[in-house]
């Protein structure tokens, strides 16, 4: 494949990929720089409203045989309403905005479909990680709760920590992404990609204490009380990771035939915290996590 990648310019070249310096929210400077090319597909990552997607529309509608807009699967109801999720599970989420701007841009993306034949291709992933921590608490693209953990701090972990959940890891979902690409019959649908693997918020925190080396010293609060903290959290916890989800997977696998999951958390976490250690840089520590956690723990044990 020949890979083209829309850039700023303010980050580093990728090996293999051919760098289109423009800003994609600037349309007069993406149009000068793509020079009428044609695309097989065009994949957008960082569209979070519809304006994002009537934006592409208008840039990539004569420009492409296919748009994938990457969703997300906290768009699918909350609370569910069963606790097997397919594409055909509603999208609705009261609890986070972030959510109902995925679900107001697949709506933008439907009616385009249907009436002015955008080719467009909807994909959920799941919580998808590989150079980043995914902590529900806590880290994400620092290096805070393995920290927290090595140093014996106590971390939070929301609920009783038995909630399921499901992380997949970004080289298992790029085996279903890529067989999408191009697939003329993935046209007009929505798929979710995610791992099989169903873990408890325990086992999650578990693997990741593993990978620090050290015992997590886990205290359980609910989300109601985290989110006192910081709204984020109704949104992060009570519009997403509270709730457990079963991620029925038949779908991508029927469009995707060799599509598998096989990375498993614990193995790809122990991964992804050697990457961090493998340049100092990375294991950036941020104090302000820390304050809010030691706070949260602080009020909850006082009560």
């Amino acid at each position: 494949m020949e890979v083209y990648h829309i850039n700023r310019g303010n980050r580093n070249v990728i090996d293999g990929v051919k760098s289109i310096k423009a800003d994609i929210h600037h349309a007069d400077e993406v149009k000068k720089a793509l020079k009428n090319q044609h695309f097989d597909v065009v994949a957008n990552f960082i569209a979070f409203v519809p304006q994002d997607i009537q934006h592409d529309y208008e840039l990539f509608k004569d420009l492409t045989e296919q748009y994938i807009f990457i969703s997300s699967t906290s768009a699918y109801q909350k609370p569910i309403s069963h606790p097997v999720i397919t594409e055909s599970t509603p999208l609705k989420n009261p609890y986070w905005q972030y959510s109902r701007d995925k679900i107001a841009c697949e709506d933008l993306l439907n009616k385009l479909y249907r009436e002015q034949d955008f080719p467009m291709t909807i994909i959920r992933p799941s919580l998808t990680y590989e150079t980043v921590i995914p902590a529900a608490i806590g880290s994400w693209d620092d290096f805070t709760i393995i920290d927290r953990i090595r140093k014996g701090k106590k971390i939070i972990v929301h609920g009783d920590g038995t909630s399921l959940w499901t992380i997949t890891h970004s080289m298992d979902f790029a085996k279903g992404f890529v067989g999408l690409l191009g697939h003329q019959q993935a046209v007009g649908h929505a798929f979710h990609i995610t791992s099989d693997e169903i873990l408890t918020w325990n086992q999650v925190y578990e693997a990741i204490a593993m990978a620090a080396g050290k015992p997590a010293k886990m205290v359980h609060i609910a989300s109601e009380f985290i989110a006192r903290f910081d709204d984020f959290h109704t949104g992060n916890l009570t519009g997403d990771k509270a709730h457990s989800v079963i991620f029925d997977n038949t779908k991508i696998k029927s469009f995707v035939p060799d599509f598998n999951a096989t990375i498993s958390f614990k193995d790809g976490i122990k991964k992804t915290v050697e990457w961090f250690e493998s340049a100092p840089s990375r294991m950036v520590i941020k104090e302000e996590t820390n304050v809010f956690m030691d706070k949260v723990i602080e009020a909850y044990e006082r009560l």
